[in-house]
């Protein structure tokens, strides 16, 4: 029995997707036909339910790929190839305070969202009033709006919040605002950005350099399917090869300049213990 509230994956025997958050009694219309809520809640994930015109459509559980590939776009997404290594990178997990800028569409934000659960937070900031709004409807679609903070602003002049445990950059040029990361997260937190062109990551390493950054990495991520047939086992046509360079750094903050030490007074010699009377002892 799945609960109302929950998210679910309907699927076509033609492969349709249709993500939809159950409600009771509600109604799903599809070119197949009616599916009824009630009827979908009571069958349950892994299981077929029928339109009124009778054609099957398998209920799922959508996994975190799905709500990605299923959000509304309006600009370019990242890819669930770039999000898997960058979590790990970027240590996301369950508590985490991650600041983004550029959320997009909130493809991106989506995931952090998921990762960062019900005790960690997203702040992310985006410029465009359209986009801010856009991915603030995408991620009520999926029921992870109460997990991120979203503001409608550029980052010139600044980050509003602090203390974040990790950082990612969308933007065009993030060299222009590596000043304003150290007022923004912790000291060791690691950072991460994403740009299209060479010449960008050239810039962008140029200005790490002469940062308070380490661990500097860059890499981009391939991903080339196979045809799942056993007999005829041979690399997919087509391939999804770059769609964008990931940079990681790790902020260091500038060690602390040592306390001058307190001049140290010379102590006031001793007068031996030999004095006038000396030689008494002969």
């Amino acid at each position: 029995m799945i609960e109302p509230g929950q998210l679910i994956l309907l699927i076509s025997h033609k492969g349709k997707r249709y993500l939809r958050k159950l409600e009771t009694g509600g109604e799903v219309h599809t070119h197949d036909g009616k599916l009824l809520m009630d009827e979908v809640a009571e069958a349950g994930f892994g299981q077929y339910v029928k339109t009124h015109l009778g054609k099957p459509y398998l209920v799922l559980k959508p996994t975190l790929h799905d709500l990605i590939k299923g959000v509304k776009r309006q600009t370019q997404i990242m890819y669930p190839k770039e999000i898997g290594y960058l979590m790990m990178k970027l240590g996301i997990g369950p508590g985490s305070t991650v600041i983004e800028s550029g959320t997009g569409s909130g493809g991106l934000t989506t995931a952090l969202a998921w990762f960062v659960g019900d005790t960690g937070k997203v702040i992310t900031y985006e410029r465009r009033a359209d986009f801010y709004k856009l991915a603030g409807k995408n991620l009520e679609r999926v029921g992870l709006a109460d997990r991120v903070v979203q503001v409608n602003r550029n980052i010139e002049e600044g980050f509003e919040h602090s203390g974040a445990d990790a950082l990612f950059l969308d933007v065009r040029t993030p060299w222009e605002y590596l000043h304003h990361i150290p007022a923004a997260v912790i000291p060791g937190a690691m950072c991460g950005f994403l740009l299209p062109t060479v010449n960008q990551v050239s810039d962008l390493l140029r200005g790490l350099e002469d940062g308070p950054f380490a661990d500097l990495e860059v890499l981009e991520i391939l991903v080339r399917r196979w045809k799942p047939v056993a007999d005829r086992l041979r690399p997919e046509d087509r391939m999804v090869a770059h769609t964008g360079f990931l940079v990681f750094a790790r902020y260091m903050e500038p060690p602390k300049a040592a306390p001058r030490p307190e001049p140290v007074e010379e102590a006031a010699e001793e007068p031996d213990d030999i004095g006038e009377d000396a030689d008494t002892l002969e």
